[in-house]
């Protein structure tokens, strides 16, 4: 366990993460972080962890999963496990907030997408959908490849795209890696 849990707060979906334990700790074995959804019907965008099995152990409430296209009820006392590789994403329409555990195995740089995230939330800078512009998307996927991909359009296509875009972002100031903003 960390030393001192570090929690992060989403803005846009209100969602809280509390680290208790990150892969710097465990030798990159395990990111485990505690998280609180509140009921709000947001839903991620549909995605892919391409090295990475996820864990999803709920606490208390009901939180919906789309996995490969089918959707899973997951109540309190209950869990979900998404293999790597496996597209996916959640959202909470409970009317309730979700309390729950979330692991990654292996924790890879998963930790620092979405401290990452999170800062570009409360800096106002993601969409609708949840995700900033093109060139700062293309910068934080290249570096993040290993932990998490969009899946549309097919990521052979994105790399491409992200290849091309990415020098552009930094030649406009942008970074791949915003967890600095985070720090208050």
């Amino acid at each position: 366990m960390t030393t001192s849990p570090e929690e992060i707060l989403n803005v846009r979906t209100g969602q809280r993460m509390i680290f208790r334990k990150i892969g710097k700790d465990n030798n990159g074995q395990l990111l485990e972080i505690e998280c609180f959804n509140p009921s709000s019907g947001v839903k991620e965008p549909e995605h892919v962890h391409p090295f990475q099995e996820s864990r999803f152990e709920v606490i208390s409430g009901t939180m919906r999963f789309k996995v490969n296209g089918e959707t899973h009820q997951v109540g309190s006392g209950a869990s979900i496990v998404i293999p790597a590789g496996v597209s996916h994403y959640f959202w909470n329409d409970s009317g309730t907030e979700v309390h729950s555990i979330q692991s990654f195995k292996p924790a890879l740089h998963i930790d620092d997408f979405f401290r990452t995230f999170f800062a570009l939330a409360r800096k106002n800078k993601l969409n609708k959908n949840g995700l900033p512009n093109i060139f700062l998307i293309s910068l934080i996927s290249l570096r993040h490849k290993n932990e998490i991909r969009l899946v549309n359009p097919p990521w052979a296509l994105q790399k491409f795209i992200f290849t091309i875009l990415a020098p552009i972002g930094k030649l406009l100031g942008y970074k791949a890696s915003y967890e600095q903003l985070f720090r208050m």
